[in-house]
């Protein structure tokens, strides 16, 4: 930066010097508080779940300034509204960075939403905390993905099929868009790694909010009638999932004829429409409402205190935006700062408590290790938690079963420093870190 000596300013720099040093006292003003951005769909087919993760954030904002705020600042949401408008996700992400000057972003759920956000976040070096889960197949510098990746899911929700049910045919139903088919991909693999046959193995998509289920589930009940058991997995997302169990019932397809596991519906969802034809059919997550914690406890209360509501449930995206928000704020304390290169560097090996009783570790892939849970769906919309992992899973950015990715990893940290590292060509494909 170019300097002056004392006695080197013209009349006319001393003026644009005032104009300066004016400029800087209203970017002082604003740099008062720490802005937190809330990008989350609170219209449109999306918003059944993520109207309350934009919730979470704020009860999360409101609980920290009362502890103070962070750094000496009070924190300042900054809510949007993308209405599950894909490309209106990365408008609107330029926006905050650029407009609104957000330290830190919270925010998407489907993954089509993630990657239109992508470029954006990482043309403008901001910072975001995704909190659902994922297809894995990614690992950026500027993005905590806090959700699970599919081998803190998906898979162990197979193995739980496979070993604890003797599931033997396969449907995997989704929506059609990244998640579904990266995540479906990757169990058809990992599937026939198991013996499975490709007969064995139905897959189908739908559009977003699709309605009419009645002919593809009348080929499920077809597909499992063959006297081998068999298991829908459900990467169906959004508020199609209202029609799909509801004709499941309409059907009389039961948990004990053809269960169901999905991957994105939780207790939210259920709380939309009657559960009684639901009982027995299943969730894959890392965190339900039901478990037994003290922190569980508690967070149950302030969320209850907040809503002001005793109705409002809890989810497994809401913990993970706890988790990502208790793991910011340490590393912005830690880094005395906001700087995105200082936090990202904070921000690995930090841990907090998660809700389930263990602790949350963020490792130098940028996913968390978690707990594995199974629920069954209760009549009341909660989770009867049937089986789980054996303490945490590491999350693992680049799966093992697609030939593509088996042989990448993702370290942030040197001599790496790369979110798709080749451990045998020992080269990046991507982006690699900068300070």
């Amino acid at each position: 930066m170019k300097t002056f000596g004392k006695n080197s300013l013209s009349k006319a720099g001393k003026v644009l010097a005032m104009t300066a040093l004016a400029a800087g006292v209203s970017l002082a003003n604003a740099a008062d508080t720490i802005k937190v951005g809330v990008l989350h769909s609170l219209s449109g087919t999306m918003a059944i779940s993520e109207t309350t993760l934009k919730d979470t954030v704020l009860m999360m904002v409101e609980e920290q300034n009362k502890k103070g705020g962070l750094l000496g600042k009070k924190l300042e949401p900054v809510v949007v509204d993308p209405a599950s408008n894909w490309p209106l996700f990365a408008e609107k992400t330029r926006e905050l960075l650029e407009k609104d000057k957000v330290d830190v972003i919270f925010g998407c759920w489907t993954s089509v939403s993630r990657k239109s956000v992508l470029p954006v976040i990482e043309e403008l070096n901001g910072l975001m905390f995704y909190p659902v889960q994922y297809e894995g197949e990614e690992s950026s510098y500027n993005v905590f993905y806090t959700g699970a990746a599919p081998n803190q899911q998906a898979i162990p929700a197979v193995d739980y099929l496979m070993n604890e049910v003797g599931v033997k045919r396969w449907v995997l139903a989704g929506t059609d868009y990244v998640y579904p088919r990266t995540t479906n991909k990757i169990l058809e693999s990992y599937l026939k790694s198991k013996g499975v046959a490709e007969k064995d193995i139905m897959i189908n998509y739908t559009p977003f909010g699709h309605s009419d289920w009645q002919t593809i589930v009348s080929d499920i009940k077809k597909f499992g009638g063959a006297g081998v058991k068999t298991a829908v997995v459900s990467t169906i997302n959004g508020d199609a999932n209202v029609p799909f169990y509801k004709e499941l019932a309409n059907q009389g397809v039961s948990a004990e004829d053809i269960p169901v596991v999905a991957f994105s519906v939780g207790e939210e969802e259920l709380s939309g429409f009657d559960t009684k034809p639901l009982v027995g059919h299943l969730a894959a997550w890392n965190y339900f409402m039901s478990a037994d914690s003290k922190e569980n406890d508690e967070f149950i209360k302030a969320w209850h205190e907040f809503t002001k509501s005793e109705d409002r449930v809890t989810n497994d995206p809401m913990e993970a935006t706890y988790i990502g928000f208790e793991m910011w704020a340490k590393a912005v304390e830690k880094a005395g700062t906001t700087d995105v290169a200082k936090v990202e560097a904070a921000m690995i090996g930090i841990e907090v408590p998660n809700l389930t009783g263990g602790m949350a570790k963020m490792n130098k892939n940028h996913h968390l290790s978690k707990p594995v849970l199974i629920g069954e769906i209760q009549e009341d919309g909660q989770f009867d938690i049937v089986w789980e992992t054996d303490g945490v899973v590491p999350g693992d950015a680049w799966t093992d079963f697609l030939p593509e990715s088996k042989n990448l990893i993702s370290d942030w940290t040197a001599p790496v420093s790369c979110g798709n590292y080749n451990v045998v060509t020992k080269t990046c494909g991507g982006a690699v870190a900068t300070e």
